[in-house]
């Protein structure tokens, strides 16, 4: 079994919050989890992030994980036409390529309608998981290949992962390999005071590092070997 640790930087909690600290506070400790765990994680980062902080995408990077690419602003895809479209993955393509061979992309909110699919193979990406399997009435949908791009689902919202660990540990039970978790850095830092929905405040900061360490190691438990998505195989 193969399962995929993945995280899309991105701004505070769009679209409700338009601070930075999951970039500055989140994401090196989320780094430190992820080293001391020995996981090599894909990162689905916004043009944005990358201009604004270009020193914490290098050392993404530098650690060993996979760059993908997550839009430039955060926009979502379905409100935008093809000339909107272009000009997301034009610039996003542009400032993320500068550090790695960006070629998995993941839009933000899951949101890609298929008529920009094509889109994706034009700007050179082989990998698409703008879809999830929480989003499409089944858990137990699989991947599949459209206009040459290898397509593979996300398999839960973020939430149930910091969910009690019974829970946790019984949504987990019930996925199919491949796994693919996806987080965000803004999430490893205390929400709970902040004006935004409940689910985005609940268990975040230091519970959260917790959780994505157990999250971990109940993979392993199941022998899942973790990968980042370049390296999966469907």
């Amino acid at each position: 079994m193969q399962a995929s640790i993945t995280i899309d930087v991105e701004h505070d909690c769009p679209p409700f919050l338009n601070t930075y600290r999951g970039i500055t506070d989140g994401l090196p400790r989320l780094l430190a989890v992820l080293a001391d765990n020995r996981v090599r994680a894909t990162f689905f980062s916004t043009g944005d992030v990358a201009r604004r902080y270009p020193d914490a995408v290098k050392r993404i990077v530098d650690d060993g994980h996979e760059l993908g690419c997550h839009g430039d602003t955060h926009a979502r895809f379905s409100t935008l036409d093809e000339k909107g479209a272009r000009r997301e993955l034009q610039d996003a393509s542009e400032s993320l390529r500068k550090f790695s061979d960006v070629r998995s992309f993941r839009a933000p909110n899951l949101d890609l309608p298929e008529v920009h699919l094509p889109l994706l193979a034009e700007y050179g990406y082989t990998l698409d998981s703008s879809w999830g399997r929480h989003k499409c009435g089944s858990y137990f949908i699989k991947p599949d290949v459209r206009f040459g791009i290898r397509r593979i689902p996300a398999s839960i919202s973020p939430l149930p992962m910091r969910a009690p660990s019974p829970i946790r540990r019984a949504v987990l039970a019930l996925l199919e390999a491949p796994i693919v978790l996806f987080f965000h850095p803004w999430e490893f830092v205390d929400m709970s005071r902040t004006g935004i929905r409940l689910d985005c405040r609940i268990r975040t900061g230091e519970p959260a590092l917790d959780l994505l360490e157990a999250t971990i190691a109940d993979l392993r438990r199941r022998s899942a070997t973790l990968v980042p998505m370049r390296e999966l195989q469907t």
